[in-house]
């Protein structure tokens, strides 16, 4: 394999690799930003605010998808002379908000753990 197709094969793992990383972070984002009401375009500038940035293809599904689970729930109302749907979390969404959250935290202990002992072989 030459080099540029080495180098080719390389970015798209590491992309498939950032993106199965970034959907997980995605849905505890999501979950945690609409423990205040939002509509679809606020919800994607608070996230883009805080450093975290989410295409409209990626959140809109993202949303339904997290309501037919029961963890969000909407409705629709006029603000600016404009139709908006209006999410927030359900009460199942603050019990697994909570628990994904605690989750995130043991992960996160736990990587820390491992980078820390292993981060000068990086």
């Amino acid at each position: 394999m030459s080099p540029s197709m080495n180098a080719d094969v390389n970015t798209d793992r590491f992309e498939s690799l950032r993106l199965e990383l970034r959907r997980g972070c995605l849905i505890v984002a999501v979950l945690a930003q609409l423990r205040a009401e939002h509509y679809g375009y606020t919800l994607r500038k608070a996230l883009a605010e805080r450093g975290l940035e989410i295409d409209e293809g990626t959140l809109y599904p993202l949303l339904r998808r997290l309501e037919t689970q029961g963890l969000l729930v909407s409705e629709w109302r006029e603000e600016d002379k404009r139709n908006k749907r209006f999410y927030r979390l359900s009460a199942d969404g603050k019990r697994i908000l909570k628990e994904l959250l605690g989750e995130w935290d043991a992960l996160n202990a736990s990587l820390h753990t491992i980078l820390g002992r292993t981060r000068s072989i990086a």
